[in-house]
C-alpha cells in the first residue's frame, strides 16, 4: 500500500464519525459472522436428517472446531489488536513484522493440533461426552476436520487482521465465498456422495481451503497494509507473549467455549441422545443469533484500538457507548423473533423427534430472555480488549462460559434433571451482566479521564 493510501486510510479512521465508521465496518463483520453460522447450522440441519445420534455428533465434533477457532482468534486478534494500535501510531513495519509472526504462529499450533487429533481421535470423541451411537458418526465427522485445522486456523488469523485495519469488507469476501460453498456442497457430499457425516466435514474443510486462498490472495496483492513475509516472522519472545497477552480474552472466552461444549455434552447425555441432539441444535441455532453481535462487535474493534493507538480517547468512549446501545438493541430485536419462531426453528431440524422438539425449544426460548444483555457484555470486553486492558478483558471473558457456567452446569442438573442443563447458559449470562457492568463504568471513567488529561 503506498504512501497515500495509507494517509487515506489513517484520516477515515480517525475522522470519520463513529457511529458511521462502526457501520461501515460492522456490516461486513455481520455477514461474515452470520455466513459462517450459516453454514455450521447448515452442517446441523443436514446431517441432523440422517438421525438423531448424527446430530448429537455434530455437537460433539463443535467443541473441536471451538478449538481451532480459539487458536485462530487468540493469535488474530492478539496480533490484530497490536498492529492496529501499531498502524495508528504509524509503525508500518512493526505491523509487518507482529502480522508475519502471528501467521507462522497460528499454523504451527495447528498442524500441531491436527496431528494429535488425528491419532488420538476415538478417545478424544469419547472424552467430549459422545456416546456408544454416537461415536462412530462423531469420528467420521472430526476426520476431516482435523485434517483442515490449519487452513481454518490460519483463515481465522488473516480475517481478524483485515478487521483490525478496518478492512473488514475482505475478510467478508473470503468467508462468505468459503461459507456459500459449504452450503452448497453439503448434500453433495452427504446424500448424493452418500458420504454421511463424514461428507459435511469434507464439504467444511474445502470451503475453508477455498477461504484461505482468497484472503491469502489479499495479502499476496497488496490489498492489505500490512504484509505477510517469511524474512520479516520475529525471533523476539516478547513480540510472542505479547500477542498471546492481548489475544489471552479471546482464549478464555473461546477456549472455555469449548469446555462448556463438551460440559453440557457431557451433563445432557445423561438425559439421552435426544437431549444431546436438542442442545447441540440449539447451540448452532444461539450461536447464529449471538453471531450478529459478534459481527457488530468486531467492526467497533478497530476503531476502538486504532483511535487508542492515536490517542483519541474520546473516540474510543463515543463508540464503546454507541456500541453498548445498539448492540443491546439489535439483541432485543434477534431474541423476540427466535423466541416467537422457536417450534418452527426446532422443527426444521428434527420435527419427527417430540423428545428433541420438547427440550429443544424450552431451552431456545430460555436462551432467548437472557441474549439481550450480550450487547453490554461484548462491547465492554472487546473494548478492553481492543485497548490492551488484558487483565480485566480476560476475567470478563471467561464469566460467561468458564467462571458462571461450568459450576452451574455441573450443580443444576443435579437438582433439576433437563431444567438444569437448560437454564444453566441463562443464568450465566445474567450474572455475567452483572460483572460487565463494573467494568464497562470503570473503563469510561478510565477514558473520560484520559480526555480531560489530555485536554
Amino acid at each position: 500500500m503506498d504512501d497515500k493510501k495509507r494517509e487515506n486510510h489513517y484520516r477515515k479512521m480517525t475522522e470519520t464519525p463513529v457511529p458511521r465508521l462502526i457501520g461501515k465496518l460492522a456490516v461486513p463483520t455481520i455477514i461474515s459472522m452470520l455466513v459462517s453460522s450459516i453454514y455450521n447450522t447448515a452442517d446441523t440441519f443436514f446431517v441432523s436428517q440422517l438421525g438423531t445420534s448424527a446430530a448429537g455428533a455434530v455437537g460433539i465434533v463443535f467443541s473441536i472446531m471451538a478449538i481451532i477457532q480459539a487458536i485462530g482468534f487468540t493469535i488474530g486478534m492478539g496480533a490484530g489488536n497490536i498492529l492496529s494500535r501499531q498502524l495508528g501510531a504509524r509503525k508500518d513495519e512493526e505491523a509487518t513484522i507482529t502480522a508475519s509472526s502471528g501467521f507462522v504462529f497460528s499454523l504451527l499450533l495447528s498442524i500441531l493440533l491436527a496431528v494429535i487429533g488425528t491419532i488420538f481421535r476415538p478417545q478424544i470423541m469419547t472424552l467430549l461426552g459422545a456416546t456408544e451411537t454416537i461415536l462412530p458418526y462423531a469420528e467420521d465427522y472430526a476426520q476431516y476436520i482435523f485434517f483442515g485445522a490449519p487452513v481454518m486456523c490460519a483463515s481465522f488469523v488473516m480475517n481478524n487482521y483485515l478487521r483490525a485495519e478496518g478492512k473488514a469488507v475482505y475478510g467478508m469476501v473470503g468467508i462468505t465465498i468459503g461459507g456459500l460453498l459449504n452450503i452448497v456442497l453439503d448434500p453433495i457430499f452427504i446424500f448424493t456422495f452418500g458420504f454421511g457425516t463424514a461428507g459435511a466435514a469434507m464439504a467444511t474443510a474445502l470451503s475453508q481451503l477455498i477461504s484461505f486462498i482468497i484472503l491469502l490472495s489479499f495479502f499476496i496483492k497488496g490489498k492489505s497494509s500490512v504484509r505477510l513475509s517469511l524474512m520479516k516472522v520475529s525471533r523476539s519472545f516478547r513480540l510472542y507473549r505479547d500477542i498471546i497477552v492481548t489475544g489471552l480474552p479471546t482464549l478464555m472466552r473461546q477456549g472455555l467455549a469449548s469446555a462448556a461444549t463438551v460440559a453440557l455434552n457431557v451433563a445432557a447425555a445423561a438425559f439421552g441422545d435426544a437431549a444431546v441432539a436438542a442442545m447441540s441444535i440449539v447451540g448452532r441455532i444461539t450461536m447464529f443469533a449471538f453471531s450478529a453481535m459478534l459481527g457488530f462487535g468486531q467492526g467497533y474493534q478497530p476503531v476502538a484500538s486504532f483511535n487508542y493507538g492515536a490517542r483519541l480517547y474520546g473516540r474510543v468512549r463515543e463508540a464503546t457507548r454507541f456500541t453498548a446501545i445498539t448492540g443491546t438493541v439489535i439483541m432485543l430485536f434477534v431474541s423476540v423473533v427466535c423466541f416467537i419462531i422457536a417450534p418452527e426453528i426446532i422443527g426444521a431440524f428434527r420435527g419427527d423427534d417430540a423428545a428433541v422438539m420438547e427440550i429443544g425449544v424450552k431451552a431456545l426460548r430460555f436462551q432467548m430472555l437472557l441474549m439481550p444483555l450480550t450487547g453490554v457484555v461484548t462491547a465492554t470486553n472487546m473494548g478492553l480488549q481492543s485497548t490492551g486492558h488484558s487483565a480485566p478483558a480476560t476475567v470478563l471473558s471467561m464469566a460467561r462460559q468458564g467462571i458462571f457456567f461450568l459450576p452451574l452446569i455441573l450443580i443444576l442438573p443435579r437438582f433439576f434433571g433437563i431444567d438444569g442443563v437448560i437454564a444453566s447458559q441463562p443464568i450465566s449470562d445474567a450474572l455475567s451482566f452483572v460483572l460487565a457492568i463494573f467494568f464497562f463504568s470503570s473503563f469510561m471513567k478510565e477514558l473520560k479521564d484520559k480526555c480531560d488529561g489530555k485536554d
